[in-house]
């Protein structure tokens, strides 16, 4: 195993939008030496969602520098320049950009980064204290299995979210009952399908369904959606409403007591998870013209049904047990293929659970997280450890926004370095939260 000498400033344990932002900016901060890693071999958001025609929840701005510093030579802007694209996005004149064209843009901005490193999977993190108080971080090159061991003053954690699969739809084959996060490596099944059932809400769900319906006549299988929600809720996207993706929000939302900020969110679903209105549009104006001259559609959308187990058939078909939950009714749907729209959670590696004894932990096994995202240590170190996902419980919806990620990494920064590197407004919205 290789040791490293150099002691760095900053490790980034891996390589989303969140921690990429972060190295994009740290990019022209010359006290700050920073390494970043990724265990996959190259950067890729959500690649088994990148659908044609999907869209950006949010405006082209909330790139990965924009926000903090609009002259950065990571911006969207300058990316649409010397792909010399500057004109027909002038003409498309939208604020919102395809979801595959956000991702080739952070592709981009990475392969410029020297600071990112690719097919490289941290396996374990240690604190030292000795004559020297750092961190040690093993990295295992995926390629060749070498390992390498680096060390840091400080760490950021940016380790994402993973999908979550019901229990009663685990085991299966994967080619038949897969998540929404890998529906384009099994499309071409679901076309050679005679039926195939998307459950769940949400917009992964609407985008799927939606994508499933421009070719479900002419692939000629039954499509079903299955909700346990009362309707197919839009997301509330008024400019008022959007105003809770603020720092003066976040702020606001971090000073109330937990129990408080765990009833608070849990009642705002519709401001991150319910499906844009362009998506419902769209899936109604399909459902609408393949009516025209139908006696009955092959589609099924079903409301207020809980999906309560899984079986396997023995001709290989599906059997949904589903549950009314209104009329208190029982029922059974069949089906070939099931797609999963049941939402992710943060992904906490194991290694960071080894440092159970370190890391502060609140009564629902959750981070415990100071206002400037640091995590909260049960030992007096003067190694920060810095952390972007599974925050919501302390920071609010705008936690996974990727409009707020430059706004935290401005924080970061700025605590990081102990001088204001990126100016912090005091006030963005004209909405007041407090009083």
């Amino acid at each position: 195993m290789e040791q490293h000498e150099k002691l760095y400033d900053l490790i980034g344990v891996g390589v989303g939008p969140f921690n990429l932002s972060l190295a994009a900016l740290l990019d022209k901060v010359e006290e700050v030496d920073s390494l970043f890693f990724e265990q996959n071999e190259g950067f890729d958001w959500h690649p088994g969602m990148l659908i044609e025609g999907t869209k950006m929840q949010v405006p082209f701005i909330a790139d990965l520098v924009t926000m903090a510093d609009p002259t950065n030579k990571y911006s969207f802007l300058n990316y649409i320049s010397k792909n010399e694209r500057m004109y027909q996005f002038y003409f498309l004149q939208r604020l919102d950009i395809p979801r595959r064209e956000y991702n080739d843009y952070c592709q981009w901005v990475a392969e410029q980064l020297n600071s990112c490193q690719f097919g490289k999977r941290v396996t374990n993190l240690r604190h030292i204290k000795d004559n020297q108080e750092f961190y040690e971080v093993e990295v295992t090159d995926v390629e060749s299995g070498e390992q390498t061991v680096y060390r840091t003053k400080h760490l950021v954690m940016g380790t994402g979210s993973k999908p979550v699969m019901p229990k009663s739809f685990q085991g299966f084959p994967e080619e038949d009952v897969f998540h929404t996060a890998d529906f384009l490596p099994n499309q071409d099944r679901c076309r050679k399908a005679k039926s195939v059932t998307v459950v769940g809400s949400g917009q992964s769900a609407a985008e799927t369904f939606r994508e499933l319906l421009k070719e479900q006549r002419e692939c000629g299988f039954r499509l079903d959606w299955i909700t346990r929600s009362p309707g197919f809720a839009s997301m509330e996207e008024s400019k008022l409403s959007l105003e809770h993706f603020s720092p003066d929000y976040v702020n606001y939302f971090y000073q109330l007591p937990q129990e408080r900020k765990d009833e608070i969110f849990a009642t705002q679903g519709l401001y991150y998870k319910g499906i844009s209105n362009h998506t419902i549009n769209d899936i109604y104006n399909l459902l609408y013209e393949y009516s025209v001259g139908e006696e009955e559609l092959d589609v099924g959308l079903q409301v207020l049904s809980e999906v309560r187990d899984l079986k396997q058939k023995t001709d290989g078909r599906y059997e949904i047990d589903c549950y009314h939950w209104q009329k208190h009714e029982a029922f059974t749907h069949e089906t070939d293929v099931v797609i999963a729209a049941t939402g992710y959670k943060p992904h906490v590696p194991d290694f960071v659970h080894e440092l159970s004894d370190f890391i502060e932990w609140d009564e629902q096994g959750r981070y415990k997280v100071t206002a400037d995202y640091r995590l909260e240590k049960q030992v007096d170190t003067e190694g920060e450890i810095y952390v972007h996902s599974g925050i919501s419980h302390t920071h609010g919806v705008g936690s996974t926004n990727l409009g707020l990620s430059v706004h935290r990494n401005k924080v970061i920064i700025n605590h990081l370095v102990g001088r204001d590197v990126y100016p912090m407004n005091e006030k963005s919205i004209f909405q007041s939260f407090n009083v």
